[in-house]
């Protein structure tokens, strides 16, 4: 626990790194979107502070749930509603004041706005009309989950982020058939009323051994972060009742079983392989070995695949 005597070490870094913050440049005429915590009060950064107290106005998907960010923040800022339903009119209403040199900001209730949430046909306009879209980088439920899933890697840290899935089964299941064709991780949200029909869903689709990661309430006081077969995901959740609320995140990881090549290599291909990987991935060294030797790249990349 932090005593007096820490903050008397820490409260003059923080007035020194507030001053240097202010100090920047803050371009009028701008739209500042701003991501803003999910959760945890203490992930609003320094910048996003001084960006949203600094403003004319800051446009909102709740306007009530930012004013309680705000308040926790001292920040007296006015609000104006721009939700998914007035998208259009809140984009006419902003255009016009940053016409007049004001700076509004951008939210939505949590996390990064336009990132399924309201705000991408705003910053659409914004830019249409010729004004300049300032980004404030800051807390993500799909970074933040990616992070703790371990289930990217360096040489391969592709992933894509689905969204919600959709609530009907039939609906559901022929999405998670395209997207999981992918061959990267896939993150995606789930409500918790449908979290159970979802989970037996995945699991038929993506089979019960591929590896999912759950995400609940993260970056809040009930966060847990769990990773398991799809078919033990169930028995899981049953341990605790409590692990069905909350807010979902999932991370699907890449499939790893890897098909057996159709058709071995000649020695001479396989030298030839062998040595790109020894400096690249798995699928630059596909992509130019396909080049080199003529054969397709899908099979040099399981080839390449069946080696490690």
């Amino acid at each position: 626990m932090t005593d007096s005597a820490d903050w008397e070490k820490v409260g003059p870094t923080w007035k020194r790194h507030a001053e240097q913050v202010a100090d920047q440049s803050w371009p009028s005429g701008s739209l500042y979107v701003v991501a803003t915590p999910i959760g945890n009060l203490g992930d609003l950064s320094l910048r996003a502070w001084e960006t949203l107290r600094r403003c004319d106005a800051i446009a909102a998907e709740d306007t009530r749930t930012t004013r309680a960010l705000l308040d926790a923040w001292g920040i007296a800022t006015p609000l104006l509603a721009a939700h998914r339903h007035n998208e259009r009119e809140a984009a006419e209403t902003v255009i016009r004041r940053l016409a007049l040199g004001e700076r509004i900001a951008l939210v939505s209730d949590a996390g990064a706005p336009a990132i399924s949430d309201p705000g991408a046909r705003l910053v659409r306009e914004v830019q249409a009309a010729g004004h300049r879209v300032v980004p404030l980088p800051g807390p993500s439920a799909v970074v933040a989950a990616l992070m703790a899933s371990g289930a990217t890697r360096d040489d391969e840290p592709g992933f894509a982020f689905a969204g919600f899935m959709p609530s009907k089964a039939q609906a559901r299941r022929k999405w998670l058939t395209q997207w999981l064709a992918w061959p990267v991780p896939v993150v995606m949200f789930e409500a918790p009323h449908r979290l159970r029909a979802a989970l037996v869903d995945l699991a038929a689709v993506a089979g019960p051994a591929r590896r999912v990661t759950v995400a609940r309430e993260l970056s809040k006081r009930f966060e847990e972060i769990q990773t398991l077969a799809a078919k033990d995901v169930l028995a899981w959740l049953d341990e605790d009742s409590h692990r069905e609320q909350g807010e979902f995140v999932l991370v699907v990881h890449a499939d790893e079983s890897v098909p057996e090549p159709d058709v071995d290599l000649s020695p001479e291909q396989r030298r030839i392989m062998k040595a790109l990987l020894e400096e690249l991935s798995v699928r630059d060294a596909a992509r130019i070995g396909a080049r080199v030797t003529g054969l397709a790249r899908d099979r040099l990349y399981a080839w390449a695949l069946a080696q490690s």
